[in-house]
């Protein structure tokens, strides 16, 4: 496949959501001829006034697409929509790309790596690693994986929604990475809530405590944004407690898979998980630090 201009490459972008959507956006601010489809039909008026064409169906969308891009929220629902009886992957024709770019674990990868196989057609598993702002700004970090026939052209789209792409072999591999930094993600989260809750327990102003790790080699800039918020009781949702911890219950799948243990995760999901219970799902991941210690 080798189209000289990004208007003569048809994508089919499925599921507009929180990240899907300014990804969208920004495909089709380079010129690709972008039809877009979700559930929740709402979530595309914007994407229309933008250029691209709404589908009714998946099948519809992925219909005479050369690639079609995935970003939904677990593997049940990609299959369901994207590889099911009448999904978008039974539109497509041989050697057309599937950039499967959502969080589904590495069971579920498999699975929708099998159906492409099926069908003839090149799977390209590319999670991708950031949230809402980078997504709208273009600096998402891809965690690709798949065949090198497909890589030249998936590159021409990663280079539009991603700084910086790294290749990591086969099929599979993109998502094993994205496990691992999701997993190092939670983990930092729940550090930054149960050690602002420690300094309040000494008598300390944890704000005070922020400040000085913001000026020490310790304090990442994504721990001190986090420890901000988490103070200023800011949990406008830039990655959903609800998402990161379906992640880390995939990250914990996997490490069962490898005989390894993760015990730092496999403690904070009872207070995850009930946080979630208790309504916070959709709130920001840093609204943990409201359950922590509680």
């Amino acid at each position: 496949m080798k189209s000289q201009n990004n208007n003569e490459l048809k994508i089919a972008f499925l599921g507009t959501g929180q990240m899907g959507t300014p990804m969208a956006s920004r495909l089709i601010g380079a010129g690709f001829d972008v039809r877009v489809w979700n559930r929740s039909k709402e979530r595309l008026t914007g994407l229309i006034a933008l250029g691209a064409i709404s589908a009714i169906t998946p099948a519809e969308a992925a219909n005479g697409a050369d690639v079609i891009i995935t970003m939904l929220p677990d593997g049940a629902t990609t299959e369901e929509i994207a590889g099911g009886a009448g999904g978008a992957v039974a539109s497509l024709t041989a050697d057309a790309i599937w950039l499967q770019m959502g969080t589904v674990g590495m069971e579920w990868t498999a699975k929708l790596q099998e159906k492409a196989r099926t069908a003839g057609i090149h799977f390209v598993d590319a999670p991708v690693s950031g949230s809402v702002q980078p997504a709208t700004e273009g600096t998402l970090i891809i965690l690709a994986s798949g065949p090198p026939q497909a890589q030249l052209v998936a590159q021409r789209i990663f280079d539009v929604v991603g700084r910086h792409t790294y290749w990591l072999g086969a099929a599979g591999a993109g998502t094993k990475a994205k496990l691992v930094l999701n997993n190092w993600l939670v983990d930092l989260v729940e550090m930054v809530a149960e050690n602002l809750r420690f300094s309040e327990a000494l008598g300390l102003d944890p704000s005070a405590i922020v400040d000085i790790l913001a000026d020490a080699p310790t304090g990442s800039p994504y721990a001190v944004a986090k420890a901000r918020h988490m103070l200023d009781g800011d949990f406008s949702s830039s990655f959903a407690l609800k998402h990161a911890l379906k992640d880390a219950l995939l990250a914990l799948d996997a490490a069962h898979q490898a005989d390894q243990e993760l015990p730092m995760s496999s403690q904070l999901i009872p207070t995850w998980e009930g946080a979630v219970a208790d309504g916070a799902g959709d709130l920001d991941l840093s609204v943990v630090y409201r359950y922590v210690g509680a």
